[in-house]
């Protein structure tokens, strides 16, 4: 499916990045439906990993969420070992990304690679990621300067926000992270009007240049992700001149849910099926409980089909009053695995293990993190056999 064509200038004034955003629930579910059909159709033969998942359902038969139920859920812990069983093999679609992408060289504009390893993919398509609907429901606009403090280096987080910001017509300063004082001086030379990344770094920017004596006065909007993003820290920025805004993605899966002006939980990004299901099991929870995020993407490129994030949250009933009709998810609810995140990056548990295994006599290990958000540490600790 093409992505949300992006806007002109003379579009700044919609509240909607697309109409797309305020279609009927029936319009909106019969449409993801049959373009994932026609994608299936199309990636199944190319796809092995495809074919085996959906173990001999006729596509026909997927028509709705309910449908969707018969399928097994693909967690994230199962991709990290699919690709780590695959390396070697001939076909760059095997051995890079476990038979989960039909893909090669020269199809592929960037390749990351995150805590795991895990690796994913990145294309040169306009708004790949999908992420131009969440910064345009945060006030960010055609015509505008986006300081990006998300990292290029390894991981997709930076190129993820720079491809939306591009997607709507702004510029991009690609900040990174570290090098506080130069950050503090190039928001002061070059006048940003948004900034997206964390809202800790953005936190420690914005008290560097009050210890230098200075105000950066031109930041007015921020989207951020990878942290959590409390009414505490909201209310700091406002008192800055800074509207924040909160979205929730993945490194796999691209741009999962926004939050908009209403401020009442996350609404779902166009474009992906999001079901919530019973941790560790295929089978979705009943109305209004708590349960693992799994999406279905309508990514050619990256066909991910019943993904389980280990992320929990739980649907909120009712449409959102800013007039955005997809399902909202109320956000961030915990971890239904073992992974844990320290400053916007995921450890996971097999990663402990590996680490024991490179020392000889490790019989215990584990990690410990402590630290508020944005200035949290992790430990590893390891017990040895007594000699």
């Amino acid at each position: 499916m093409e992505n949300i064509a992006k806007h002109s200038a003379s579009e700044n004034s919609s509240p909607y990045y697309s109409v797309r955003e305020t279609r009927s629930t029936e319009e909106r579910n019969l449409e993801l439906f049959s373009q994932l059909r026609h994608n299936l159709r199309a990636l199944m033969p190319v796809t092995p990993r495809l074919a085996e998942q959906l173990n001999g359902i006729e596509l026909s038969e997927l028509q709705s969420r309910e449908d969707l139920a018969a399928i097994p859920v693909i967690r994230k812990s199962t991709l990290m070992q699919q690709q780590h069983a695959l390396r070697g093999a001939q076909k760059v679609s095997d051995a890079v990304f476990g038979g989960f992408a039909p893909v090669t060289w020269g199809q592929v504009a960037r390749v990351y690679g995150s805590p795991g390893p895990i690796y994913e993919l990145d294309s040169n398509r306009t708004d790949y990621w999908r992420f131009a609907q969440a910064l345009y429901a945060a006030g960010i606009r055609s015509g505008m300067l986006v300081h990006n403090s998300f990292s290029y280096h390894f991981t997709p987080a930076g190129n993820m926000l720079e491809s939306g910001a591009l997607a709507l017509g702004c510029s991009v300063f690609p900040g990174g992270i570290g090098q506080t004082e130069l950050q503090v001086k190039t928001m002061l030379d070059l006048r940003p009007d948004a900034y997206t990344g964390t809202p800790s770094f953005l936190k420690i920017i914005l008290e560097k240049a009050e210890e230098l004596g200075e105000k950066i006065d031109s930041l007015k909007h921020a989207v951020f992700t990878g942290e959590a993003f409390t009414p505490t820290m909201q209310q700091w920025f406002e008192e800055r001149g800074v509207e924040g805004y909160q979205c929730y993605g993945t490194a796999d899966l691209g741009l999962i849910a926004y939050e908009t002006s209403a401020r009442e939980g996350l609404v779902v990004g166009e474009d992906i099926i999001l079901e919530i299901v019973r941790p560790g099991t295929n089978d979705p929870v009943a109305e209004g409980e708590v349960g693992e995020i799994v999406v279905t993407t309508l990514n050619p490129d990256y066909p991910l089909l019943r993904f389980g994030t280990g992320d929990m949250s739980m649907i909120l009933n009712e449409p959102s009053s800013c007039g955005r009709s997809n399902m909202r998810i109320k956000g961030w609810m915990g971890r239904a695995d073992q992974s844990i995140k320290v400053r916007g990056m995921f450890v996971h548990p097999e990663q402990v293990a590996e680490m024991s295994k490179r020392l000889d006599g490790v019989v215990k290990a584990r990690m410990v993190a402590s630290g508020k958000v944005g200035s949290d540490h992790l430990v590893l600790q390891m017990e040895r056999a007594e000699a």
